[in-house]
């Protein structure tokens, strides 16, 4: 028998320390309380620690994965390519350019299916998006080859990617774009700072690319359509006079979320670091317990986890995955399910005729995965309750 910890453990919480709360408090001082300096300050420090040519940044990563496809040319009657185990914002940005999400299989590492990406290709494909699942790399060399034959551009979903790598390239450098295998393929890397994330600026996100030509259309379409430099406006340097030369949006960062970020950046690979040990910890505890599958890891690539989602084998268990949530309430703990697959969600089964079947991998990983608590707030003590009480379910529920 388990003693039940009294307090409840959330599923995530950010982890703030007195820097970003004095520089969020520097920024309402100041009087810049949307886009200035910050922003800017916040920005050049992507571009520093990613490696990347440009940074934007903008209020969400939806907001970032909407401006990088318009910015591409995303449109009526297109086709974009995606997989279905992802959070909605990567389809829904899709249909509001007027495209359609063509939703496919992944792989049992969660990543998107490269044999399912070349068999949904036709005629109308327009671009690829991949998603870093859970914090670890898609395989880009394959997906950008197929995008270099097909002439498709491609934006890469790195809601759960900004300080993960691939073959030692960070996600969103420069020096991955330059690899033989990804020239001359129009990409974008768009990163998510919510709350939950590896790092957070509240809300905020940022488009990381190396392509000159696509980073002033984002950069414009970031904040109206108004040209270049309109955030100066109210400043010393500013001008009243702007032009609008593009039918934008309103999805510019503020001063107050850069504050964060500024800081929050700094951490990041210390938080990372610290994902990683508590990763290894879950791994130790579960590798013994066969109706416990862990997540796949590959030699190429660095995992942040960002997710640490199991998978439990319903074979030998008298419990399903939904009671597994509702024990793990009981005992004070927070879990979570990344994600309900996009296509048995009612608008895009009924707008495009899915079946749950028709991407078999993804829907058996959905009937059986969860996500357990992982984030450096917690502690050790809390990495072992969690442990012992998921230990404590499984034996006691073996049919």
């Amino acid at each position: 028998m388990i003693n039940k910890r009294e307090n409840f453990l959330p599923y995530a919480l950010p982890l703030i320390g007195e820097e970003e709360i004095n520089e969020v408090a520097d920024s309402l001082r100041s009087g810049w309380v949307t886009t200035g300096p910050k922003v800017k300050k916040f920005e050049s420090a992507v571009m520093d620690f990613v490696g990347c040519k440009h940074a934007i940044g903008v209020n969400s990563c939806t907001a970032g994965l909407h401006l990088a496809l318009t910015a591409m040319g995303i449109g009526q009657g297109d086709e974009v390519i995606l997989p279905s185990l992802t959070f909605c914002a990567t389809a829904n940005v899709v249909v509001h350019c007027g495209a359609k999400p063509v939703l496919v299989d992944i792989d049992e590492d969660y990543n998107i299916s490269i044999d399912a990406i070349k068999a949904a290709i036709t005629p109308k494909t327009k671009a690829i998006m991949p998603v870093h699942y859970g914090g670890m790399s898609c395989n880009m060399q394959e997906v950008y080859e197929i995008a270099s034959e097909h002439n498709l551009s491609v934006l890469e979903d790195g809601a759960h990617a900004i300080g993960i790598d691939y073959r030692g390239m960070m996600i969103g450098s420069d020096d991955l774009t330059m690899q033989e295998w990804r020239k001359g393929v129009q990409s974008a890397v768009a990163y998510s700072f919510y709350a939950t994330k590896n790092m957070t600026t509240g809300e905020g996100g940022l488009i990381a690319t190396s392509h000159d030509d696509l980073a002033a259309k984002m950069r414009v379409l970031s904040l109206h359509g108004m040209s270049r430099d309109a955030w100066k406006r109210y400043s010393s340097a500013g001008s009243w006079y702007y032009e609008v030369i593009e039918a934008g949006f309103k999805y510019n960062m503020t001063d107050i979320q850069a504050g964060l970020g500024l800081h929050q950046l700094k951490r990041l690979p210390g938080f990372i670091e610290k994902r990683v040990e508590y990763a290894k910890m879950y791994d130790q505890a579960f590798a013994d317990i066969p109706e416990i599958v862990t997540p796949i890891t590959h030699d190429d690539r660095i995992h942040a986890y960002h997710l640490y989602v199991i998978q439990l084998d319903n074979s030998n268990l008298s419990i399903d995955r939904g009671e597994m949530i509702e024990k793990l309430k009981e005992y004070n703990i927070g879990t979570s399910v990344h994600y309900i697959p996009v296509h048995i969600h009612p608008y895009y089964a009924k707008t495009f005729g899915y079946e749950k079947e028709d991407l078999p991998v993804t829907a058996a990983a959905y009937d059986r995965m969860l996500s357990l608590p992982l984030y450096p707030k917690m502690t050790k003590d809390d990495m072992n309750y969690v442990i012992d009480v998921v230990k404590y379910l499984v034996s006691n529920h073996r049919s």
